[in-house]
């Protein structure tokens, strides 16, 4: 019989890290100094951590394990301090609706219910004891559940995938919880559901919907309905949204007021609803939302007095904020992070996941009346020198029609070696995926590891990025394969010009959609890129368009066009018919089980790109889908690209790598 793993108090190693003391750096060329942040190190101390839940005041989470190939493992912390693995090796907490899930888990009381990878079924998992087989349904997937105690039921979104392979079907469905096993729809007619809530007393329920072409940051629906006596919904009112305005995380309060963020002005700003009437609670210059990418995202909730906690972001930044929502007057409450996600309001605290320029993303809880705060479980304990530590310098740089766009910079740093004052470091441009999503200053282990031998990285927001406002966002609608290639190029030439980098040694890198801003600007502006790396990157859009998830079918019609109607457009956008403009190295590596990115985009890529002559290498990962999971996957592609990196640009890492098979380059 399994029972929980039980730990006592905070749940994490520590695992110090100090460099030797020394009088005075040693001079070695840039890339080749020597670094405690290894491979191993990265993947033995990281945790992908997300999906936070409360109960009282006991705090739910899921970890994504690389060591356990990418294993999702829900845990609880207990009141007393005590924390319980709940789900045992043979389940993976994890729900493949959108691809990209989220919303696995939702409690009802001490109970939770989850959604488990292999088989996409839902599962009860009690205080104690082993998970029980809940629901199944062949070809259906769930996620964003919600407890419907008076009715006793769990109302959720069910993503239906008919056997003859046509596109997923999405509902709105009640389970029921006595055993019978009845589900029953409730809402239908959208392509795409979420974030369905109830309200305090039961009667009333609110959820998100859209439809293609968009995605959820370009127009939701926000609309109440009422339950009848045969738990079904009538009386349903729309509230706000639209094709134009994108509403995010509708949330009750306390006496009965639905609270919601919309972007009609221009930012996801507070607004509430109650009896057909809708009022400004509070208008910002900041974000109180962020793309839908993941199903139960949340910025803001309620304490049991109603008021208001809120994460809001502005120029990228995230502080914490608590609010009356009678008068919109805020008071700031002091944290050390500037990144704050999944959070969630209980009777006196917080929890949210939390990062800083000296701290990974890490789970923390905050007692609302003291201020203090306490780190429960960390993304990252590795632990290292601040010597060694390149901190995220926030920049904003002139781009193509006069605009803005901004980015982090962080400079090669190290107590040990400086670099000849005859050179400049290389530079690695990130491009972030998404593309509507976002880098942040959070401490990051795997930029450090480029830092700390010498190379600067600069990760940038380029236009149609969030945090920076609804315009921003907008930016690459119709323009993606030029707005954010120009804002990545823009960047690399702003610290060259300001004497952090070495023009002659870029690199930029990206993953998904970054991996298609990395494959384009090697394309569409050769030669200013020495080498790329591309993470599971699009590299026909065409193809792309024609063979994805639903989730994701219609994105680019607002990215690049309608199609096949901009069939031209897509053509020209596609690195792979420009592989004769590229003149610099490549590195793809590819999940081989990937449904977003399907592993033909890098076979194509690799095979015109060593067709043509061009140093090129393709590193397979299989098992791995779209974003790499396993410690296996992460330590070998990190060693390869520096591997690679060390060959283009001339430097002898002082790792001991396994050399990468590299096409067209002439053996040293």
């Amino acid at each position: 019989m399994f029972l929980p793993r039980r730990f006592a108090g905070v749940l994490f190693g520590v695992a110090a890290m100090s460099a030797a003391a020394v009088a005075a750096p040693t001079v070695a060329p840039f890339g080749q100094w020597s670094s405690p942040i290894t491979p191993d190190a990265i993947v033995a101390d990281t945790l992908r951590l997300g999906q936070v839940a409360i109960s009282g005041q006991a705090i739910w989470w899921v970890e994504g394990r690389p060591a356990e190939a990418g294993r999702s493992v829900l845990m609880r912390r207990r009141p007393d301090g005590l924390v319980d693995e709940m789900t045992p090796v043979d389940y993976n907490v994890r729900t493949r609706a959108h691809e990209y899930g989220g919303g696995s888990v939702v409690l009802a009381g001490d109970t939770a219910y989850f959604a488990n990878f292999k088989d996409q079924a839902l599962y009860r998992q009690p205080p104690d004891g082993p998970p029980q087989a809940f629901f199944a349904e062949a070809g259906a997937r769930f996620a964003d559940a919600a407890v419907d105690a008076p009715r006793g039921r769990l109302i959720a979104v069910r993503e239906a995938h008919p056997k003859d392979g046509s596109e997923a079907v999405n509902t709105v469905v009640a389970i029921s919880l006595d055993g019978a096993h009845t589900i029953r729809t409730l809402v239908s007619g959208s392509d795409f559901f979420s974030s369905p809530t109830l309200s305090p007393d039961g009667r009333q329920i609110a959820w998100l919907s859209w439809s293609h072409p968009n995605m959820p940051w370009d127009g939701t629906t926000l609309t109440v309905g009422r339950f009848d006596d045969d738990g079904l919904i009538t009386g349903i009112v729309t509230v706000a949204g639209g094709a134009e305005e994108s509403v995010f995380q509708p949330s009750w309060s306390p006496d009965g007021e639905l609270l919601f963020a919309s972007d009609r002005s221009g930012w996801w700003n507070l607004y509430g609803w109650r009896a057909g009437k809708t009022r400004l609670i509070l208008a910002d210059e900041a974000e109180f939302g962020e793309p839908q990418w993941e199903f139960g995202m949340s910025r803001y909730g309620f304490t049991p007095d109603g008021t208001l906690i809120a994460a809001p972001i502005r120029n990228g930044m995230a502080r914490l904020i608590a609010i009356d929502p009678k008068t919109g007057k805020q008071r700031e409450i002091s944290t050390p992070f500037s990144e704050i996600k999944e959070l969630r309001v209980g009777d006196g605290y917080v929890a949210f996941l939390g990062g800083s320029a000296t701290e990974a993303r890490s789970l923390v809880r905050l007692d609302l009346k003291t201020g203090r705060h306490e780190i429960l479980r960390r993304g990252s304990s590795l632990k290292i020198d601040p010597a060694y530590l390149s901190t995220a310098l926030p920049i904003a740089f002139p781009t193509t029609d006069g605009k803005t766009a901004h980015a982090f910079f962080y400079p090669a740093t190290s107590p040990a070696f400086e670099g000849p004052k005859s050179e400049k470091p290389p530079l690695i441009v990130l491009s972030h995926g998404g593309p509507t999503s976002q880098a942040t200053a959070t401490f990051n282990p795997a930029i450090q590891f480029w830092t700390s031998r010498g190379i600067g990285v600069v990760d940038v927001n380029y236009g149609g990025s969030s945090g920076y406002g609804r315009e921003y966002r907008r930016r690459l609608n119709g323009r993606w394969g030029v707005v954010d290639i120009d804002d990545c190029v823009n960047a690399a030439q702003y610290l060259v010009r300001m004497g952090k980098a070495d023009g002659a040694r870029l690199a930029i890198r990206g993953g998904s959609a970054g991996g298609y801003t990395t494959l384009g600007a090697l394309a569409f502006r050769p030669g200013m890129f020495k080498a790329g790396a591309s993470y599971y990157g699009v590299g026909d859009l065409e193809v792309l368009a024609r063979d994805t998830h639903k989730f994701e079918s219609r994105y680019l019609d607002s990215l690049i066009g309608p199609y096949p109607e901009a069939k031209a457009l897509y053509q020209a956008r596609s690195p792979i018919h420009a592989v004769d403009s590229i003149a610099s190295a490549l590195i793809l590596f590819q999940g081989l089980d990937d449904k977003v990115v399907p592993p033909n985009q890098s076979q194509m890529m690799f095979d015109a790109v060593k067709a043509k002559g061009l140093p090129v290498a393709y590193v397979p990962f299989p098992g791995e889908g779209h974003g790499f999971r396993a410690a296996a996957a992460i330590k070998r592609s990190l060693e390869a690209e520096l591997y690679f990196y060390g060959r283009v640009f001339g430097f002898k890492p002082a790792d001991a790598l396994d050399a990468v098979a590299i096409e067209n380059l002439v053996a040293d």
